[in-house]
């Protein structure tokens, strides 16, 4: 028996997120008495894949084929499933994203699993396995039973604090793994793939620096760009910002945008609609910096700043340049 975890992967690399599942996966194994397999679908190096055991994996199933180089929902689930079935998994970890939502949730169709998505703990094992999950954009937290033979937990970034400090030095086992996959698992078809290059990705960023409307137009990005640079952050932006074309759309955060969950979360000029507190609230801190003493985003921050972006940003990447 085996807990199976799915990693994500991107440009050849697990992702961060993924890393954390992971060591989320190896606890839960733990508890369960099972061992923790990883399951990898793409292309990467098997010295990529064998650093899942530094966080306490004990083997790799690496499904390399050609045809499973894009994302593909339908046959990343059938994949799964496969895995699932090999493996004898009966609690199956994926982390939350666009494509872990997807391919949870029709795996768990065709496994008749019990699924629950936007888990924040780990679960409670006993006579009983409980776990607790965001509800409500964020706003409040529910506990669930799942009472189906076959279980699978959707896990929120942050889940779980990843220590790189404790990570050993174990390497996993590799085994490649061919699943059978039917013909409909590829009535849709990736033509063509676009993506941010040079950027860090928001969803994996640990820092991010966010500008709204205050920032009063694209010509005056460069202050926040600064200091983004000067802290390793992304940067993001609010939905009327990219409405206005101020920014790229794929730097939206939001509740109709991405959902980021950072370690830290700078809101510049950002007054906090509701929409937009929707995308950051699992941000472990937030500070915000508004002219505006009012604006609702300091009822939800940890930290505030009442004064001019356009002087406190440039203050604030000289002292990030000077910790450094």
């Amino acid at each position: 028996m085996s807990v199976l975890i799915y990693a994500e992967l991107d440009n050849g690399s697990i992702k961060k997120t993924s890393l954390e599942t992971i060591a989320y996966g190896v606890k839960v194994a733990a508890a369960t008495g099972d061992h923790a397999v990883v399951l990898a679908i793409g292309s990467a190096e098997k010295r990529e894949l064998e650093k899942a055991g530094h966080y306490g994996a004990s083997k790799v199933l690496h499904a390399s084929e050609e045809k499973l180089k894009h994302e593909n929902s339908l046959a990343y689930a059938d994949t799964l499933v496969q895995a699932a079935q090999q493996e004898g998994s009966k609690v199956i970890i994926l982390s939350k994203s666009g494509l872990g939502d997807a391919v949870a949730a029709r795996a768990a169709a065709k496994m008749k699993a019990g699924i629950v998505s936007g888990v924040t703990a780990l679960p409670e094992i006993g006579e009983t396995f409980k776990v607790t999950r965001s509800i409500f954009t964020g706003k409040a937290f529910a506990v669930t039973e799942i009472k189906s033979d076959i279980k699978i937990l959707v896990v929120r970034k942050n889940a779980i604090e990843l220590d790189e400090s404790s990570v050993a030095t174990v390497q996993a086992v590799v085994e490649q793994f061919a699943p059978k996959l039917a013909d409909e698992a590829f009535k849709a078809t990736v033509v063509n793939v676009e993506k941010a290059s040079s950027e860090l990705s928001l969803t994996e960023a640990a820092v991010i620096v966010s500008g709204g409307r205050g920032m009063k137009g694209p010509e005056h990005w460069q202050p926040l760009i600064d200091f983004a640079k000067a802290l390793g952050a992304a940067t993001g932006c609010s939905k009327p910002v990219s409405d206005l074309d101020w920014r790229p759309h794929h730097e939206h955060i939001g509740q109709t945008g991405i959902k980021v969950a950072p370690n830290l979360y700078i809101a510049c000029g950002i007054s906090g609609a509701i929409q937009h507190l929707a995308g950051v609230n699992g941000s472990k801190c937030i500070v915000v910096i508004n002219k505006d003493p009012e604006a609702p985003f300091f009822k939800a921050a940890d930290y505030g700043i009442v004064g001019d972006v356009f002087e406190i940003l440039p203050r604030l990447t000289e002292a990030a340049k000077t910790l450094k």
